[in-house]
C-alpha cells in the first residue's frame, strides 16, 4: 500500500515537470527565483563559452544538480535537437495539473483547446486567460502545441499564472465532466456568445483555424455559440476568439 502511494506521488510530481531548452531560455529560467527547478541537463560536448559559463554559475548559485549527456541523449530529453543548443532544464510547474482535478472544483469557467498547434497562438491564449477571470485552460497532449520557449515568449511570462489542465485527448476528459455545460465555438451556430445562459460550470471548446473542432469532441458539446461578425468577415484567429471568451461576462 505504501509503495503504491509513493508511486502515485512520484507520478504526480513528474507529471508537473515541463522541459524547456535553449541557452537564453535556460538562463532566464535560472535567473527567476520564483520558478522551481528540478534538474539541468547539459550536452557533454558543450564548449565552455560565455553562455555555458553563465548557466553553470547560476546553477551552482541555486544549488541545482547538473546531469551531462551525449548529444543524442540530450536531444531525446529536449525533443528539439535543432534548437536545444546543448542545454535543457526541467521546471516544476505547480499550475500544471491533470484534467481530472477539474472534477474536484465546485464551479469554473474553462477554455478547452482542440487541435491548436501554433505555439504563438497558445502563448497568446494563455496570456489572455491569465489576465481574465477564466479559471484555467484544458490542453490535450495529443495533437496540440507543447509548452515550449516559443509559447513562453508569446505568453509574455504569464505561463505559470493560470492553471493548465493536461489530458491525453480532449474527448476523454469532456466525457467525464458531464455536470458542466460544454459550449462549442462555431461560425455556424445560431446563438451568439452574448445569448448564453449563466452556468455554474462551463467549458468553451475552441478548435484550430483550418479544421475546427474534431467530430468526437463536437459530439460531447451541449450547445454551439458564435461570435457575431460584420462586414463579411468569416472568422477570427483562435487566440482572438479565446480573448473574447475570456473577458465575456
Amino acid at each position: 500500500m505504501q509503495d503504491s502511494q509513493e508511486y502515485l506521488e512520484k507520478k504526480a510530481f513528474f507529471e508537473k515537470l515541463i522541459t524547456l531548452y535553449g541557452r537564453n531560455v535556460v538562463i532566464e529560467v535560472l535567473q527567476d527565483d520564483s520558478i522551481e527547478i528540478h534538474k539541468l541537463h547539459m550536452a557533454d560536448s558543450n564548449k565552455p563559452d560565455g553562455a555555458i559559463k553563465e548557466i553553470l554559475a547560476l546553477a551552482k548559485k541555486r544549488g541545482i544538480s547538473v546531469t551531462y549527456h551525449d548529444k543524442n541523449a540530450l536531444s531525446r530529453i529536449s525533443k528539439n535537437a535543432k534548437q536545444d543548443q546543448g542545454v535543457a532544464i526541467d521546471i516544476v510547474a505547480k499550475s500544471y495539473a491533470h484534467a481530472k482535478e477539474i472534477t474536484k472544483l465546485s464551479s469554473y469557467k474553462l477554455i478547452a483547446l482542440d487541435g491548436v498547434q501554433n505555439p504563438q497562438n497558445l502563448g497568446m491564449i494563455i496570456r489572455s486567460c491569465a489576465a481574465s477571470q477564466i479559471d484555467g485552460i484544458i490542453l490535450p497532449k495529443k495533437n496540440s502545441a507543447k509548452i515550449s520557449p516559443l509559447v513562453i515568449k508569446a505568453s509574455a511570462g504569464t505561463l505559470f499564472k493560470i492553471p493548465i489542465y493536461f489530458c491525453n485527448t480532449l474527448d476523454e476528459i469532456l466525457a467525464e465532466l458531464k455536470d458542466a455545460k460544454i459550449y462549442l465555438l462555431s461560425s455556424h451556430a445560431k446563438k451568439s456568445i452574448y445569448e448564453k445562459s449563466q452556468d455554474q460550470k462551463s467549458i468553451y471548446v475552441l478548435g484550430n483555424e483550418s479544421e475546427g473542432v474534431s467530430p468526437k469532441v463536437e459530439a460531447l458539446c451541449n450547445e454551439s455559440l458564435k461570435i457575431p461578425m460584420n462586414r463579411g468577415v468569416e472568422s477570427l484567429n483562435v487566440a482572438v476568439t479565446a480573448a473574447l471568451i475570456a473577458f465575456m461576462k
